[in-house]
């Protein structure tokens, strides 16, 4: 498991794709967050607060994870090789949790150079320091767990095929449904009844409460839950194929 997760690795930065994808995030992050004149420009905005990046954030992964993660399993089935990895001393679900902690920790480098921001807005309050971490913090782990469902979606439909765009397509809508499709889904007149009920299925309430610092064991474990679901999916997706 550990020799599959550290090959996912070398391949991803051995290849054009890894220093395009950091760049990508940081470089959209970076013009919105600190250039380009809008409401989530953290300057023109006055205040020493990070939630333009984290409002930001999940838009950029929404494009960049699936990129990240469409290659992980339909590259394999392109080139013949995942025939040879399901024969190998490992069980499935050790295969899908190599591929998930590889596109998982790709995402996490990526958002490790946004400390900066952090920092810098640190530096920029007044007085400097006057900035609330407990918020920010509460962000960051809401981020990496909202990565961490992205990265499952990402691995499940790079299981059902074997072509990298139709798994990046299958993946971007997937998040995209999970992440703002409920809720608007629950806005639907004939539906508000079911508002809450709906809502709550999807990843954007949950994100947005851990976004304020509020860290309940409620949106992490139904985090945590869909995680486990996609890659309980995508090892039945293995096992299919193994058949």
């Amino acid at each position: 498991m550990f020799a599959l997760f550290k090959k996912e690795l070398v391949t991803f930065f051995s290849s054009i794709t890894g220093a395009l994808v950091l760049s990508v995030f940081l470089l959209v992050t970076g013009l919105f967050l600190w250039v380009i004149p809008n409401d989530l420009n953290i300057i023109y905005g006055g205040y020493a607060t990070m939630e333009s990046l984290f409002y930001l954030a999940p838009w950029v992964y929404l494009f960049l994870v699936p990129a990240v993660c469409m290659r992980l399993f339909a590259d394999e089935k392109k080139m013949g090789t995942l025939d040879v990895l399901l024969t190998r001393p490992i069980s499935e679900m050790q295969i899908v949790f190599g591929k998930f902690l590889a596109g998982l920790a790709v995402v996490l480098i990526s958002l490790l150079p946004t400390l900066i921001y952090v920092y810098s807005v640190q530096q920029l309050g007044h007085p400097v320091g006057n900035m609330d971490m407990g918020g920010t913090w509460g962000s960051y782990i809401g981020l990496v767990f909202l990565a961490a469902v992205y990265v499952a979606i990402g691995v499940f439909a790079s299981s059902l095929t074997d072509n990298q765009i139709v798994a990046f397509v299958l993946s971007v809508l997937l998040s995209f449904m999970f992440y703002s499709g409920f809720d608007s889904l629950a806005a639907m007149p004939g539906l508000a009844v079911y508002r809450d009920t709906i809502s709550y299925l999807g990843i954007d309430s949950h994100y947005r409460s851990l976004s304020r610092g509020v860290i309940d064991s409620r949106d992490i474990v139904h985090l945590v839950s869909l995680v486990f679901f996609f890659l309980y999916v995508t090892k039945l997706s293995l096992m299919r194929s193994k058949r």
